[in-house]
């Protein structure tokens, strides 16, 4: 299912990261870079580099990492355009495809956050028995949030995922994350 969907979606959406691309490099010149790679966990605590279009100036995280905000100054102008629509995401798809992630899932989140919330929430470690994704049930049913308080309500979804997750549970979240690409419901 995950190499058949992020394959399909690879093919159709090839043109419109070809634009992000073009977009990125217009906005920054041509030394920055395209692709902001990022540590984070995934199954069973394994830590990757989930890929993505990078959104923020090059030294965003000189201070070390912290959540992005709703009107954070290191987003770029094209940043928050591919935000909005989710684009930033569509390199994630080379990450299904190399295996690191499913389609859908608990998104991952970075060691330096993982350790703190596993901390401070009980059953936080239980979101590593499944593979990451893309989206999953918190993206659709909690809006975009980037804090601790947040962090404790999206868990409620990702364990309900969890627990029953399913081919049908994953059709309904594709849906419904094509209602937030496409008319931006939700959208950060």
């Amino acid at each position: 299912f995950d190499i058949l969907v992020s394959g399909i979606v690879l093919v159709l959406a090839a043109p419109l990261m070809l634009l992000t691309v073009l977009a990125i490099k217009l906005e920054s010149g041509w030394r920055g870079t395209i692709i902001y790679r990022q540590r984070r966990v995934g199954l069973n605590g394994e830590v990757f580099e989930v890929l993505k279009f990078r959104s923020m100036r090059e030294d965003a995280e000189r201070d070390g990492a912290r959540w992005a905000s709703r009107n954070d100054d290191r987003i770029t102008r094209v940043g928050r355009c591919i935000r909005r629509c989710r684009i930033d995401e569509l390199p994630q798809l080379l990450n299904v495809l190399r295996g690191d992630m499913s389609f859908v899932g608990p998104r991952p989140e970075r060691p330096e956050f993982v350790h703190q919330l596993e901390e401070r929430l009980s059953f936080y470690r239980l979101r590593h028995c499944v593979k990451p994704g893309i989206t999953g049930w918190a993206q659709v049913c909690y809006p975009y949030g980037a804090s601790f308080e947040d962090s404790r309500e999206k868990l409620q979804y990702d364990l309900y995922y969890i627990k029953n997750h399913s081919l049908f549970l994953d059709l309904h979240i594709l849906a419904e994350t094509l209602e937030v690409v496409l008319w931006g419901k939700g959208a950060r």
